[in-house]
């Protein structure tokens, strides 16, 4: 009995070490495996995450082979810069590109190229099977590139976001062509010897990624002589300004407006100042003279006091009138509201105190201290 026990002793343990070497095998083959068909994983990813990820592959090669739409017409797809990998999935299913997303977004992971996706336009398919889309929306090589320019933002930041926009311009490049003076139609009607700030209108533009500087530039003075019409700078001359200074004043209405429809409203205020000959006292002039900072960026807030009295043509807490041009880059809304503002008897604004970003105006300095938060 007791060589019995025994015996069925070593056999169990033999089972045992038998399962284990053939589990072991069967682990170690499911990423070998998805490495012959997907290639080697990214190296970032960790051995549980590794595992899973080949395991939902290796399950899964037909459907990722499978198109979302055999009879499917192509169409123009589209991935804005800093879009997430997660935002560029739901993109595809909605407009029925993919249909399983998770899985979609395991192939992604696996290999890496949720950190290589490219914005751009892109030509696909329903026809196309997962696999092909992934192949394409890598694609260095996709013709066109969307590119977003905010309003309010200055020449600087529009070249910050040059190296994530797929364009193969350098902000340094950009930054030279910018501060030179535009060339071109608008060259007839923009001041004599100012740079491009104030000329890129913000917009999004879909682009060849292959473009110079020069050509952006271009590009971009058309579009605001495009929009900026006739009927607009009429409205500007109406108000006694030229094209450069109503943009100058857009850019500074662009920076102070936290809502788009007080903007008319903000117009009128300054356009009394101005008419007065008083000074702006904008807020927006002074963050714009004190420039970068790493503990505030571009635009430095709270300003402090000392902030105001920073010694630039820029100050308008010291300069009467308008400073020597754009601020930033106002969008059209802002242009508009200079050329057609409201009519008003207001000379003061103050941000009101609910947290809202909507102002408080008045007329008089009474009324306008009466406004101050408590």
């Amino acid at each position: 009995m007791k060589n019995l026990r025994a015996l069925l002793s070593i056999l169990f343990v033999a089972a045992l070490c038998a399962f284990a070497v053939l589990a072991a095998g069967w682990a170690a083959g499911i990423p070998a495996q998805a490495q012959i068909i997907y290639g080697p994983p990214a190296p970032q990813l960790e051995f549980t995450q590794r595992w899973r990820l080949a395991w939902s592959l290796t399950s899964n090669v037909d459907a990722l082979n499978l198109p979302a739409d055999p009879a499917g017409v192509e169409q123009l797809f589209t991935i804005e810069g800093g879009l997430t990998a997660d935002g560029v999935i739901q993109d595809l299913t909605n407009a029925g590109l993919i249909t399983n997303t998770s899985l979609f977004r395991d192939y992604l992971i696996y290999t890496g190229a949720d950190t290589r996706l490219v914005p751009g336009e892109y030509t696909l398919s329903p026809k196309m099977t997962p696999l092909e889309i992934a192949a394409a929306i890598q694609n260095i090589e996709a013709t066109g590139v969307s590119f977003v320019i905010l309003p309010g933002w200055r020449l600087e930041e529009v070249a910050a976001a040059l190296p994530t926009s797929g364009l193969e311009i350098t902000p340094g490049e950009f930054l030279a062509a910018g501060g030179r003076v535009p060339g071109g139609a608008i060259s007839a009607l923009w001041l004599a010897d100012a740079s491009h700030e104030g000329l890129l209108l913000p917009d999004t533009y879909s682009l060849p990624r292959s473009l110079t500087a020069e050509a952006l530039l271009d590009i971009l003075a058309e579009n605001f002589l495009q929009n900026v019409t006739s009927d607009i700078r009429a409205g500007l001359e109406q108000q006694g300004l030229t094209l450069y200074e109503g943009v100058t004043l857009a850019s500074i209405i662009q920076r102070e407006a936290v809502i788009s429809g007080e903007q008319p409203t903000i117009a009128s205020v300054f356009i009394n100042r101005l008419r007065a000959g008083w000074r702006l006292d904008a807020d927006p002039t002074v963050q714009y003279a004190l420039g970068y900072d790493d503990g505030w960026g571009w635009w430095k807030a709270p300003l402090a006091l000392a902030d105001l009295e920073i010694d630039s043509p820029y100050n308008t807490y010291r300069i009467i009138g308008l400073p020597p041009g754009p601020i930033s880059n106002p969008g059209l809304d802002a242009i508009q509201a200079v050329a057609f503002p409201e009519e008003t008897a207001y000379f003061f604004f103050q941000a009101a105190c609910d947290g809202s970003g909507r102002h408080n105006f008045a007329v008089t300095f009474d009324e306008h201290q009466g406004n101050a938060c408590p």
